[in-house]
């Protein structure tokens, strides 16, 4: 089996594949700081939970934006799994993917896989928006060409600066859908805010940049923690899928296998 370890700033989503099927899928917190041995023991936890061994698994696909833990996963596969992980790093494999953007190499990973998983599904004009630490928006052409994009502040960082710069607005939990948008206290003020707020910033960016590809109209897509509660604020966003970048990280092994 393969596993699929897609590295973000803030989580860690793991994913374990029979062939092209996923059958398991985990999410943890980004931790720096951790060790192979510390997540080699959190691994094996979250395989026994699904009554799954380690010993399942033959190859591991490592896509990270935090360079460090890149070594410390490769580690882990090493000494734990027994086997060389492929590395998503910019230029060094085959995605399928032309990069034409002004410097190739620093495209992140996570994009380039989010646009593997989406054209290798649509085959056509793309919009990817990705709920994450960051909020991405990445272009891909009808002939599969990532073509850049835009990223903006998320949702979480943006909540975080708030209310360290503000002296009585309170910590509230935002990942359920909004009220109506004139929130009548402090709490569904905030959640107004920001729901609606960063629905209509991810709206209006989508405007703009489809209007690039005309007269060609590009499918919309998202993906990210976030997304399923965005995505019906923003109604361009024509389809959610959650699992996209595990996705994109398998159909890249096969391609280099």
């Amino acid at each position: 089996m393969l596993l699929a370890v897609d590295i973000g700033n803030t989580h860690m989503v793991l994913g374990l594949f029979e062939d092209k099927t996923l059958v398991c899928d985990w999410r943890m917190p980004t931790n720096r700081g951790a060790t192979s041995d510390e997540l080699a023991a959190a691994l094996y936890g979250l395989f026994q939970l699904k009554n799954r061994r380690l010993a399942e698994v033959g190859a591991v696909i490592i896509g990270s934006v935090v360079p460090p833990l890149e070594s410390v996963w490769s580690n882990l596969a090493g000494k734990y799994l027994h086997c060389e992980p492929l590395l998503v790093t910019g230029g060094k494999i085959d995605t399928g993917i032309t990069i034409v953007t002004d410097h190739p190499a620093e495209v992140g990973a996570d994009r380039i896989i989010n646009s593997v998983a989406a054209y290798s599904r649509y085959r056509q004009e793309l919009i990817i928006v990705d709920f994450g630490t960051a909020i991405t928006l990445d272009c891909v052409s009808a002939r599969g060409e990532y073509l850049g994009g835009a990223i903006a502040p998320g949702l979480g960082i943006s909540f975080d600066a708030l209310i360290s710069q503000t002296a009585k607005l309170p910590r509230i939990d935002f990942r359920s859908p909004p009220g109506p948008p004139i929130g009548t206290n402090t709490e569904t003020a905030l959640k107004s805010g920001l729901l609606y707020g960063f629905g209509g910033l991810v709206e209006g960016l989508i405007s703009r940049i489809a209007r690039q590809f005309l007269p060609a109209v590009p499918k919309v897509i998202a993906t990210g923690g976030m997304a399923g509660i965005i995505a019906p604020l923003a109604p361009s966003i024509e389809a959610v899928e959650p699992m996209l970048t595990l996705e994109g990280l398998q159909i890249i092994h096969a391609r280099n296998s």
